[in-house]
């Protein structure tokens, strides 16, 4: 059976888009490999949001090459935002050896190239392959639909990305995604729901409806309906679900409707991405985000208030152009009142075509955006420690999705992750877990009906809460 290997780097979007791929190879009949030199296919789902991601991308363009040329009956595909809506004539002039270019969350054009050099034989195979699936997937009530979006090589995951709202439309002046990722696109509810039930069929547990702003999906229907209030309530229907999260937000679109409907759903988690990327407003209006920092800051207790128990991650950039030392410690100052639970911290890079690119010096030095870099990594670093602390002793549910060196791992509804030991098979369980170590970006514990036998027969290795502390229930909605 002929083999395909997947390099996937970048975004959830672009891990959903490779498992979209996956599964549609897996139709031609190609069975999934670790390593690339026993591949007929290679595909590279790329990223060009910043500058590293891209580099990292041609590199491996590079080392394929021979791979490549060695057997003509090769496939090499492009994939994602390196490609963009449609292969820009330097990229064709720049990699001749690869054979097929992708848009983001298109794989239509291998599907087509690789049944293009099918002989007859080959192509009567496939029939019968593809007949046998459609069997198999009867019998197991798995809809077809289902297939867009995950693999059927291997056990399934125990949490899948499903994408809801394509492209975007709100240009940000440092953004790359408008011009790779084309306008923004959402997808019919019933589509979405019909993919979410399938892959509940499948195995899934848990499902991340994914958009590059996904409050706005529905926002190019007519009357903005359904809007993502509808949509998670639909998705809430399926049965077998347990957990739902949505990704990214974006201030001006969180509306106190969808913070209702997040508090009254009990299997949508207690957990909101909304970056601000960047805690002063003359940085903001330059980055066209619409937004001050004080309405950031009203939202996070807006959020914190509708949502018991929330946790809020959140995206910043340091080093945007003309970004002064004491607008970097406006940021600093932001994140130490609000104490997010998460920050993903990136290092600005102009993305060509972009308005920042175009119309805006890149004039912090690379060395001073390392040090604001570092020094929001360790006040993360601080914050993260400390807020995990509060969980010490706590029993909250665990989620697990694998193991990983031996131990249980999986995430609690605030996303937190967990790591646990426990002979039994618990992949793809709901598992109580008290809490018996945290560190700054994972905890450790004990399935909570084995605490009590772990700790008589192990004290030494399983911390004992102080006398007249009482392990509690905390993290469940």
């Amino acid at each position: 059976m002929k083999k395909y290997h997947i390099w996937t780097i970048g975004c959830q979007m672009n891990v959903a888009d490779s498992t979209h791929v996956a599964a549609e190879l897996e139709k031609l009949g190609y069975e999934p490999t670790a390593r690339i030199d026993d591949a007929d296919v290679v595909v590279l789902n790329t990223c060009v949001v910043r500058q590293s991601a891209e580099d990292k991308a041609a590199g491996k363009l590079g080392a394929l090459k021979p791979w490549r040329m060695q057997d003509p009956n090769r496939t090499l595909a492009l994939m994602g935002c390196m490609v963009g809506v449609r292969p820009s004539p330097r990229l064709l002039r720049a990699f001749p050896w690869v054979d097929v270019f992708m848009g983001p969350s298109e794989a239509r054009p291998l599907v087509e190239h690789l049944k293009n050099r099918m002989t007859a034989e080959e192509l009567r195979a496939l029939e019968e392959h593809q007949q046998t699936l459609r069997h198999r997937l009867q019998d197991a009530t798995y809809p077809i639909a289902s297939l867009k979006h995950l693999s059927l090589a291997g056990e399934p995951p125990v949490a899948a990305y499903v994408p809801v709202v394509y492209g975007c439309s709100h240009a940000c002046t440092f953004c790359i995604i408008p011009f790779r990722r084309g306008i923004e696109r959402s997808r019919p509810l019933e589509e979405i729901v019909s993919e979410v039930r399938g892959l509940v069929a499948q195995g899934v547990r848990e499902v991340t409806l994914l958009g590059q702003i996904v409050d706005r999906y529905g926002y190019d229907f007519p009357d903005r309906r359904p809007n993502l209030v509808d949509l998670l309530e639909a998705v809430h229907a399926v049965e077998g679900l347990w957990r739902i999260r949505f990704l990214t937000s974006h201030p001006n679109y969180m509306s106190d409707a969808l913070l209702q409907a997040v508090a009254r759903l009990p299997k949508v988690m207690p957990h909101i991405e909304v970056p601000i990327q960047a805690g002063d407003d003359q940085v903001l209006a330059r980055m066209k985000r619409g937004y001050t920092a004080e309405d950031y800051r009203r939202l996070v207790g807006r959020i914190r208030e509708l949502i018991p128990q929330v946790a809020i991650h959140t995206d910043i950039i340091v080093g945007f152009p003309g970004e002064t030392e004491a607008q970097f410690q406006r940021t600093y100052e932001i994140l130490e009142e609000l104490r997010l639970e998460k920050v993903h911290i990136a290092r600005y890079s102009p993305r060509p075509g972009t308005v920042s690119a175009r119309r805006m010096v890149d004039d912090v030095p690379p060395e001073e955006k390392k040090r604001r870099h570092q020094i929001l990594e360790a006040q993360h670093e601080r914050i993260s420690r400390e807020l995990n602390r509060r969980w010490l002793y706590q029993t909250v549910p665990v989620l697990v999705e694998d193991r990983h060196k031996g131990k249980w791992r999986g995430r609690t509804p605030q996303n937190r992750l967990v790591f646990f030991e426990d002979e039994r098979p618990l992949r793809g369980h709901l598992v109580d877990v008290t809490i018996t170590w945290t560190g700054p970006w994972s905890m450790q514990g004990v399935a909570a009906d084995r605490f009590d036998q772990v700790r008589a027969s192990s004290l030494n290795a399983v911390p004992v809460a102080p006398p007249g502390m009482v392990a509690g229930r905390a993290g469940s909605k």
